[in-house]
Formats: C-alpha cells, structure tokens, sequence
C-alpha cells in the first residue's frame, strides 16, 4: 500500500460523505433523467422528492452502523465540492472477502469526461487495499454499454450472464456479473504506482 497517496481523492474528484443539507435536492433533479435512473437501478424509475431522498440517506446510515456490510460515498468534484454521484461497496462478506460495487454519476454534462474512471480506482483501492477484500463483483444490464466498458477498462471480466433477467424499454435484457479478484487488480496496476508503493512500505 502506497501510504502517501490519498485513499479518497484522485486528480478531479474525491469521495465524500452524505450533506444532508444540499445533495437531496440535487439527487431529486436526477430522479427526473430517465436514463440515468436506467443505468444505476434494476427497480422501476420513479421520481423521488428531497424529503424522500433524505430518507434514503438515513437508511444507508443506518445499514452501516448496524449491518456493517455497506461502505456508501458521494462523489464530489475536488475543485467546488460540487456533488455529481455516488459510489458505494455493500454486500460485503466479510468471512469470505467479497462485495459488490456500483457507481453512478448524476448530471450528463459531467458523463463521459473520466470521473468515473477516476472512482472505480479509488474504490478498488480502498476495497482491496483497506478492507482487505478478495473479490468484487458488479451488476450491468447488457444496455449498460457505457457501464461495461468502464469496469471492463478496469479488468473486470463477465462471470455470469443472467439471460433476460431484466425487463426494460419493451424488451428484455441479459443482466452481467462482473468480477475481479485482488491478484488481477494487483497485476493490471500502473507499473509506476506499484514502484511507489514498494518503496514508501516499511
């Protein structure tokens, strides 16, 4: 482990806690994007107010103190403290080292220009190096395509294909189980990063 390299900021954005003052009323705005809702949940797209996005934030609280298999996160921009996502591992085992990750950024204009990228790396450090984890383990509908080529990008591999196991826009979809092992993340890790690491250990 790189113990001078930040475990929760990265170039652009940073992972954060919950504002209970200002992020519902920006994921409530999101709540009105219908692909944004397609690409971030397998339930059916509802809108949802602040007041109810404000439950949901204490759930998630409360699911981490009590159940301990959560670690939830915003997704913010260093430069304003702009919120523009979230990111989350749950479902973690901790007996046998494994979870899940999700991630999902908000507005479009803020789709497409690396940030979650950016995320996944931080998380896959944070999973693999802080929480001691084994393996993790994503789920994509097939039209996810810009959700695949990110968590293929960062050595993911398809597992499971759940044939047509998600009903959407009047068809119905496979639904992938991605997965990577800490040994593949450790192998496909930048070759300057792991000389760092190596040297700043004791």
């Amino acid at each position: 482990m790189n113990i001078t390299q930040s475990l929760f900021e990265s170039e652009h954005i940073c992972l954060g806690p919950i504002n209970y003052d200002k992020d519902p009323e920006i994921e409530a705005r999101w709540s009105e994007d219908a692909d944004y809702l397609l690409m971030v949940g397998l339930e059916p797209a509802r809108l949802t107010s602040p007041a109810q996005i404000k439950k949901k934030y204490e759930a998630i609280e409360k699911r981490q103190e009590e159940d301990k298999d959560l670690f939830f996160f915003t997704i913010r921009m260093r430069a304003d403290d702009r919120l523009i996502g979230f990111a989350r591992l749950e479902w973690i085992d901790w007996s046998n080292g494994c979870g899940y990750v999700s991630l999902g950024i908000g507005d479009p204009n803020d789709r497409n220009r690396g940030y979650g990228t950016e995320t996944l790396r931080l998380l896959l450090r944070f999973a693999f190096d802080e929480l001691n984890l084994h393996r993790l383990t994503a789920l994509i509908p097939e039209y996810n395509a810009a959700g695949l080529r990110l968590f293929t990008k960062a050595g993911f591999v398809e597992e499971v294909r759940r044939r047509q196991a998600v009903n959407r826009l009047g068809r119905r979809w496979d639904l992938l189980h991605l997965g990577i092992l800490r040994d593949e993340w450790e192998a496909q890790r930048a070759p300057n990063e792991s000389t760092r690491e190596r040297l700043t250990s004791f």
